[in-house]
């Protein structure tokens, strides 16, 4: 099963890869655009959700599909059959490799929310996911982000829980997952910066479900590892 997951996993990347350059629409029911960035399925209602994995590719297709898909997916460990196959069927996913670019035009987001995810990619893919991000947001739109704190982290260092530091915020076992892995870390000043560099205005640090941005009830998660920060273009 684990060899099956790899080259389904594989076939993913390879899919994602081939449409980096591809623009999309957002639907015409929304009205406030809300966008989130590499989802996974901590998704809710209202949202554009973008994510480069197998739940998102099979999303369009027909539900006896998602169940047969569900037995491929790591999401097994945390959602019964029926809530996976609830999620895919009642949101709005689009299948895209986020660390080449957004599939988005330009200018058409009111909000940018991404949890958890810019701490798996690589420096330099980071830098190019937060440009996009601006080049997609409409002028006074917000961004949102939440990535691990890496002042949280050196502290249970400090405290002596080095285990807990090294698997659960620096190098996470997941079965050797290409897209668990993380690749990159941030305190507030490294996100500042990596955002004031793109261009962003009025960066700040937020509580826990505290911000401009909708929705934080269902959305945020994670508090006491957490780093919040959001910013306008």
């Amino acid at each position: 099963m684990r060899l099956l997951r790899r080259i389904v996993e594989t076939s993913t990347q390879l899919i994602g890869q081939l449409k980096k350059n591809q623009r999309k629409s957002i639907p015409s029911q929304f009205t406030v655009v809300k966008v989130n960035l590499g989802c996974g399925l901590a998704v809710t209602s209202g949202w554009v959700n973008i994510d480069g994995s197998l739940n998102a590719l099979i999303s369009s297709l027909p539900p006896p599909l998602h169940r047969l898909a569900y037995r491929l997916t790591g999401a097994n460990r945390y959602y019964s059959e029926d809530e996976y196959c609830r999620l895919l069927r009642d949101h709005i996913f689009i299948h895209h490799d986020l660390s080449h670019s957004i599939p988005l035009f330009d200018e058409v987001a009111d909000y940018i929310y991404s949890s958890h995810f810019l701490e798996h990619l690589f420096r330099q893919d980071g830098k190019k996911l937060l440009e996009e991000s601006f080049r997609a947001l409409k002028p006074g739109g917000t961004i949102r982000i939440v990535v691990p704190d890496l002042a949280y982290a050196l502290s249970l260092y400090s405290a002596g829980e080095k285990q807990k530091m090294l698997l659960d915020n620096f190098f996470v076992e997941d079965d050797d997952s290409y897209y668990a892995r993380h690749k990159y870390m941030y305190d507030f000043a490294m996100l500042e910066d990596a955002l004031k560099n793109v261009g962003f205005q009025n960066i700040r640090r937020c509580e826990f479900r505290q911000g401009q941005t909708p929705d934080l009830d269902k959305l945020d998660n994670r508090p006491d590892e957490s780093l919040f920060v959001e910013a306008i273009r």
